[in-house]
């Protein structure tokens, strides 16, 4: 799945939108995507300037767009917006720098009522885990 193709399912678009690709999935169980970090992304030029850093809110937001498109893949949610609703056991175990590809992977962990979908992601670079946590949204009608 294109970049075209995730901004018809969740609404963040630059600086925001923090999902390049979806590499693969399998509706409603799970997702992996990619997100490319570079140099040239906005928040390198105050967090750590001369270290530069990604922020680990950055990486968990990162996992809740890639879980928010696959809720949107859903038939029954094509025109819903997923909200983030909570985030658990959030762990960040190694730093993520300018180069580094973040692979993301959410697998949904459970489906109440149709409408809260709770889910537990992953951020690895070169295979390693680098962030994870399990992440909670709540499907909603659009206004």
């Amino acid at each position: 799945m294109d970049i075209k193709r995730i901004m018809e399912l969740i609404p963040h678009r630059y600086p925001f939108l923090l999902v390049d690709r979806v590499i693969d999935y399998e509706e409603e169980k799970w997702i992996k995507a990619i997100k490319n970090v570079t140099m040239n992304e906005l928040f390198f030029q105050g967090h750590f300037p001369g270290e530069p850093i990604m922020p680990g809110v950055l990486m968990i937001e990162a996992l809740a767009q890639t879980g928010g498109i696959l809720a949107m893949m859903a038939e029954a949610n094509r025109d819903k917006l997923a909200f983030f609703m909570t985030i658990n056991n959030a762990k960040f175990r190694k730093p993520v720098v300018p180069g580094d590809q973040l692979i993301l992977e959410v697998n949904i962990t459970k489906v109440v009522r149709g409408t809260i979908v709770q889910t537990h992601g992953k951020v690895t670079v070169e295979g390693k885990v680098v962030c994870e946590a399990d992440l909670m949204f709540s499907v909603v009608d659009k206004k």
